[in-house]
């Protein structure tokens, strides 16, 4: 199923009568365009897989369904070259979990099913690939473990190590057991950072590729009890970690040195006077390192702008309203003109424009509905 809200412009010219006519040619940049990999819930057997077409100069704004009759491909990624893709179904009981590789056609952006299989979990949320794009990991959220898996050249995939988290934390009814978020590998590709809500801690492990068992635990992190950390990403200089704690509605900064966090600050991304419910959900840095950005769902329906003093520290920049219900994922354009937010609730991606400068966003007008998309993934890099 296609959505496309276009603008076409024409042009025309007047032809000239002189006799010295001259022809000239002129050269017509061409104009910026983004595409983007939709992961979605799905309802039904025609949803799954969704390809983004964005073209703000051009007013085109597309999406179509690429890969039909996935459950819930709630996490979706691509390969370097856009050309092997990996998914997931975010399932639990028989046969559970799945993990699935895919070839992606550039042509037309059709995926062809290369191989599946068992996640190792129960409602894997989230996948991870090496910097050597030779094995991914899966967090499994309700299995509460991760799974590694070693990837072919042409994309099949043999299960590798499965670890599964031991612990709980304070909040009875969401932490009575381990729940893995994210794996983030580190920039030097060394080490994989695992968020566990669960336990209210990130595990750090040595990633070896050369082992048959290639993660290896290095180090555990707690985090205040109560938090929840979902996900995390990287300053630029890879010297800081950045964390989105979903119960706390906050972002936590670690220093990061050899494989140790230490905790350095945590900023809340509530408004002064805020009552209701929370469940911060995405973070991201944006293209050129100056901002971070944090989504926060629940009765806020925010997405927070901090930026950092020449101190360090981190300040809040703007809050600002999602332009929808629920925004669990959002991602920036590679030259950082545009933020893309994703609404599981009211099943609409809603476009921003940001301010190079001070990183604050501004809603435009350019907005496609969607079943339930819940992460955007950006190709082209």
């Amino acid at each position: 199923m296609k959505f496309i809200y276009f603008l076409t412009l024409v042009l025309t010219a007047a032809a000239c009568n002189s006799p010295k006519q001259e022809t000239q040619v002129i050269t017509t940049p061409t104009p910026s365009s983004y595409e983007f990999l939709v992961g979605t819930y799905t309802d039904s057997p025609i949803q799954g897989i969704n390809h983004l077409y964005f073209s703000p100069e051009e007013n085109i704004l597309t999406i179509e369904t690429i890969a039909a009759g996935i459950a819930n491909p709630s996490f979706v990624i691509a390969s370097k070259d856009g050309q092997r893709v990996f998914s997931l179904e975010e399932a639990s009981g028989t046969p559970g979990g799945q993990v699935l590789s895919f070839v992606r056609n550039p042509t037309d952006n059709s995926l062809t099913l290369i191989d599946q299989m068992k996640s190792g979990g129960d409602h894997p949320c989230h996948i991870s690939i090496s910097p050597d794009e030779d094995f991914v990991i899966l967090g499994n959220y309700t299995g509460g473990s991760l799974s590694v898996f070693k990837v072919s050249p042409e994309g099949m995939l043999e299960h590798a190590q499965t670890i599964a988290h031991k612990g709980k934390s304070i909040n009875r009814d969401r932490q009575k057991s381990p729940h893995v978020h994210s794996t983030t590998f580190d920039p030097e590709g060394k080490r994989v950072l695992v968020a566990d809500l669960g336990t209210d801690k990130i595990y750090v492990y040595d990633f070896d590729a050369s082992k048959a068992e290639p993660l290896k635990l290095s180090g555990e992190f707690p985090v205040s009890p109560g938090d929840g950390p979902r996900h995390l990403t990287f300053s630029a200089d890879g010297k800081e970690v950045l964390v989105v704690q979903e119960m706390a509605a906050a972002m936590d900064v670690f220093s990061y040195k050899d494989g140790v966090l230490e905790l350095k600050q945590e900023i809340t991304l509530l408004d002064e006077g805020f009552e209701g419910k929370v469940g911060a959900a995405e973070i991201r840095l944006s293209p050129d390192g100056k901002q971070v950005y944090v989504s926060n769902r629940g009765d806020a329906n925010t997405i927070s702008v901090f930026g950092k003093r020449p101190s360090g520290q981190y300040v809040l920049v703007q809050n600002i309203s999602s332009g929808g219900l629920m925004p669990r994922n959002f991602n920036l354009t590679s030259d950082g003109k545009y933020l893309l937010a994703a609404h599981q609730a009211s099943n609409d991606i809603v476009i921003f424009e940001r301010d190079s400068f001070t990183g604050k966003l501004t809603q435009t007008l350019w907005k496609a509905e969607l079943n339930k998309p819940v992460y955007l993934f950006r190709l082209n890099d």
